[in-house]
């Protein structure tokens, strides 16, 4: 079950299990239409928005898989006061010797083990001295995992993406609102340092009015192709040969759609998708392995580069990236942008029309220096002038120091020892523990997952119907236009 899966039959079952991925977003009437007419209006008794568990002592963790995303789970959640790991569940045995290697070193009390078969975790689930499940597992089984989970009474919180289908994204909402489980989506890009310090200057409003946001996931993996029997490599490389669209759109979504307030005030309403050629995956194949070789002998469709536009409800737009095959730096683009300017990422940068005083100040020191220097070196011609936003500040201290988020002004040391993506996985499970033994509301809820992972299949429906627009469906079911503004505070 770890992302790890050495089992012979690994390839054979990915195939069956994206077989029925592709069944679900067949060339046809819109999926996200079909499936949202069939759903009735949410009720406030019903929605998951804001929904508070009963407060816990201390946070039970059951870990459903330990390869390398589950392993990173595992050993942070072994480190937070206030968490107990109190079973682990794989199939894979090198998996599981490494979780037992960071339980030892720990020196904390060693969890149960689960492993011997495909469905071992439901025995993990029968316990009764488990809070929370960590879902790490290959993309197929984050539902029927996540289903299970909150049907035996655990909050289920699932590595991204929610789900890759839109019956089983509405299958988790709907269990998650039956059941009053927690059904988070660990988008871990949510808490970097510089989204949430984004997320802060959006909440007091630096940007203005908020008009377009763009985010991507633009990661070289194709290393990841010569994992054969086991490895994220060994089943994600399938969905290249299945799938057109963005298959791993959350990590720069989420963020956007936190500083947008969508599915608290607006939300996603149609979208459209196209993909470049496909042709760094099977160059790449023929460059590292025999001809012979399966890798040479499957067809690659998914374009390198996949762009999507969202429209929201209130007009906003995003741009959504993917691309994981092309010999380029990682980005995340974070941008978002309003009427008085911008935040753009990698590099991070600022372009501000109306500046707050504390920059404003800062400017104008800077400018008198720099004019003191200029006039000392005996220059001729142009005085230095003063900053406006027609170009960006790129010195991120001064931003920094007067809005970084109070979770990494008072913890960044703490989060980048325990490690995690810099600090953003510890920041998240710190932040979710909190939120469950204090009565506090989860960040994300599955709302949320839904509508991020929903360009899964939806940005494949557009590619293939020669990007046609597609709706996207309103998981909320109408909560939206009455649900508050996100806060993430203390």
């Amino acid at each position: 079950m770890s992302d790890n899966n050495s089992s012979g039959n690994n390839r054979r079952d990915f195939l069956k299990g994206v077989a029925k991925i592709a069944a679900g977003v067949a060339i046809g009437p819109s999926i996200a239409t079909a499936g949202q007419s069939q759903r009735a209006p949410s009720s406030a008794a019903d929605t998951m928005i804001d929904f508070v568990a009963p407060k816990l002592d201390s946070v039970r963790f059951g870990l459903i898989g330990t390869g390398a995303r589950g392993l990173t789970h595992l050993r942070l959640l072994l480190s937070l006061q206030g968490a107990e790991v109190k079973a682990v569940c794989d199939t894979d045995d090198i998996s599981l010797a490494n979780a037992k290697e960071a339980v030892a070193k720990s020196g904390l009390q060693e969890p149960d083990y689960y492993t011997g078969h495909d469905y071992a975790y439901r025995e993990l689930l029968e316990r009764d001295d488990i809070d929370a499940v960590v879902i790490s597992t290959p993309w197929r089984w984050h539902e029927p995992m996540s289903v299970d989970a909150m049907q035996a009474e655990k909050h289920a919180l699932v590595e991204v993406p929610l789900a890759t289908t839109i019956d089983d994204m509405w299958k988790m909402v709907e269990v998650s609102e039956k059941t009053r489980m927690n059904c988070m989506m660990l988008e871990n890009v949510c808490y970097g340092r510089d989204e949430m310090m984004v997320f802060n200057m959006v909440r007091q409003g630096l940007f203005g009015d908020l008009t377009h946001g763009e985010g991507a996931y633009i990661h070289d993996l194709r290393m990841q192709m010569k994992q054969i029997a086991r490895g994220t490599g060994s089943w994600r490389t399938y969905y290249h040969t299945k799938m057109r669209g963005n298959i791993y759109p959350t990590h720069g979504l989420g963020p956007i759609a936190q500083f947008m307030d969508i599915n608290r005030g607006d939300r996603f309403d149609y979208m459209t998708s196209l993909s470049s050629p496909a042709l760094g995956r099977s160059e790449y194949a023929s460059r590292e392995f025999p001809a012979e070789h399966e890798r040479n002998q499957l067809k690659y469709i998914k374009g390198d580069m996949n762009s999507t536009l969202i429209k929201t409800a209130k007009g906003r737009s995003i741009l959504v990236q993917y691309d994981t095959t092309t010999a380029r730096p990682y980005s995340r683009l974070n941008l978002i942008q309003g009427t008085n300017g911008a935040f753009g990422g990698f590099p991070s940068r600022v372009a501000l029309e109306m500046l707050p005083d504390g920059i404003r100040q800062d400017y104008e020191a800077e400018l008198e220096r720099t004019v003191a220097d200029w006039e000392a070196a005996g220059r001729e011609g142009k005085k230095p002038s003063a900053r406006t936003y027609h170009s960006w500040d790129r010195d991120m201290s001064r931003w920094y120091k007067r809005y970084d988020h109070p979770f990494w002004k008072n913890m960044a040391e703490i989060a980048k020892q325990a490690g995690g993506h810099g600090g953003m996985d510890f920041m998240m499970h710190w932040r979710n523990v909190h939120c469950l033994r204090n009565g506090v509301p989860l960040d994300q809820n599955v709302y949320d997952g839904a509508a991020w992972s929903s360009l899964f299949p939806l940005s494949h429906e557009s590619v293939v119907n020669r990007s046609k627009s597609v709706d996207i469906p309103d998981f909320t079911r109408g909560a939206w236009k009455q649900a508050r503004p996100l806060e993430i505070s203390l």
